[in-house]
């Protein structure tokens, strides 16, 4: 089976939207009618599909009509297979051809070389870089690298140019007549994106004991201290004045007693 190339493919259930443009139809027949036979297959069958559509025309057709069967199963573009639901009909897939700038999209331009991109370009009606629409310019140059320059033709090829120097950093290159003058296109594909993971520190050690961040406990001890100085009502020193500032003195309280014989004292 496929060997591809990145990924071992053993499984129609191994395809995904990688792989799907290394594979070829008949391999992708073979896959399919090997594992259609399992019982846990049918569930599969649409996501696949989907799958499939990404590199591949995909056609349903019913091959109990005679035109329809031989349009499909006569012609070797077009390779078939069987759904799991015999209602459905037969599904016939050919590969997608990449034959104009058009039939660029951001999956598959990730599965074409520079010097495949630049033949494309090259059957552009003979334009240059700047004659390519905005949209299409944007899904090639998400995946390569491209410069150009626009100089004589007789400026172009000079020794330790920068054509010479494109050509030594890895870039093809295609070259376009302006007259006398020849814009230059360089492509060269980018590197792959690393993903970077962001590693958390485990939250217990081996024993499965938690583990405590010296940080972390200095920052419990100083929120706690903090808590401690806020729950503490402060207590005024006997040489605070402000304190005793606040209360008014007292003022002479007289007895009891002492009311009661004046108000006798007016009766009598």
């Amino acid at each position: 089976m496929s060997n591809n190339r990145e990924h071992v493919i053993e499984s129609i259930l191994d395809l995904n939207s990688n792989n799907i443009w290394n594979v070829s139809p008949d391999e992708i027949v073979e896959l399919w009618n090997q594992e259609m036979a399992e019982e846990s297959f049918p569930p599969y069958e649409e996501k696949l599909l989907n799958i499939i559509r990404l590199a591949f025309e995909v056609v349903h057709y019913d091959n109990g009509n005679e035109r329809e069967a031989a349009k499909y199963e006569t012609n070797e573009e077009w390779a078939t297979f069987p759904r799991c639901d015999i209602k459905k009909g037969v599904v016939a897939i050919r590969k997608r051809n990449i034959s104009k700038l058009t039939d660029l999209s951001y999956e598959n331009i990730k599965h074409i070389t520079a010097a495949t991109l630049l033949e494309l370009i090259s059957r552009n009606f003979g334009g240059g870089w700047e004659s390519i629409p905005l949209s299409i310019r944007d899904i090639i140059e998400s995946c390569f690298e491209i410069s150009t320059t626009t100089l004589p033709a007789s400026r172009l090829h000079i020794a330790g140019g920068s054509l010479e120097r494109k050509l030594a950093d890895g870039f093809e290159v295609l070259e376009v007549a302006k007259g006398t003058w020849v814009e230059a296109i360089f492509a060269k594909k980018k590197a792959p994106m690393t993903k970077l993971r962001m590693l958390m520190e485990p939250e217990y050690d081996e024993e499965g004991n938690r583990i405590h961040n010296d940080d972390e406990g200095a920052d419990e001890r100083d929120d706690s201290d903090d808590d401690d100085e806020l729950d503490e009502e402060p207590q005024p020193s006997e040489d605070d004045d402000t304190f005793y500032s606040s209360y008014a003195p007292e003022a002479d309280v007289k007895d009891d007693d002492d009311d009661d014989t004046a108000a006798l004292s007016v009766l009598e």
